[in-house]
């Protein structure tokens, strides 16, 4: 199955780190690089720190007109112009999962404006959700953002954006991975 994604931190990948910080919660340790597999890393590889597991999945909050909606704009990852990349793993708080799904809808699209306010964004800033939840990770989802550098600007407000959502008062734990992409590997 091709839905799977290992971010090994360390010394290998195309993408060189560039920042590590910690939003909310403990942070990851400052690696060298983020190795991207589409597969599963069973094991930590030789000279890496951490492995992120995660898969795609199918969308869980939007509604078809959403749905459609972002398609029709969403560019797909690996532009050649698109150098910088955000990994954000994310880990909402219990009190986040003992709602029923509707109850997380209502905070994410009607309080929220999630899909919203990612549009206000595309195609400029492609992203891509994964799931890790399911997985028994340390995160419930991985967040991939790539861009041009050009584009830096709007990405941050789209952050601040997002974090002064009603949905991120069910954050409890956020890292920020600030990448940049180069040909060593």
């Amino acid at each position: 199955m091709d839905n799977r994604y290992s971010f090994v931190g360390g010394k290998e990948g195309i993408w060189q780190v560039t920042d590590v910080r910690s939003i909310a919660g403990s942070s990851l340790d400052l690696v060298e690089r983020v190795n991207v597999v589409n597969d599963a890393v069973a094991e930590l590889p030789l000279d890496s720190s951490w492995v992120l597991q995660s898969f795609t999945s199918n969308v869980r909050y939007a509604m078809r007109d959403e749905v459609t909606a972002l398609r029709a704009v969403q560019p797909v990852l690996n532009r050649s112009e698109a150098i910088s990349a955000v990994l954000i793993p994310i880990k909402k708080t219990v009190a986040w999962w003992e709602m029923a799904q509707d109850e997380r809808r209502a905070i994410f699209e009607e309080q929220s404006h999630h899909t919203a306010v990612g549009l206000d964004y595309l195609p400029e800033v492609a992203r891509r959700l994964m799931h890790c939840r399911d997985l028994g990770e340390p995160f419930d989802f991985l967040t991939w953002f790539e861009f041009a550098p050009e584009h830096t600007k709007a990405f941050d407000e789209l952050l601040v954006r997002m974090r002064a959502s009603k949905e991120w008062e069910y954050v409890e734990r956020e890292v920020e991975v600030r990448l940049i992409r180069d040909d060593i590997s």
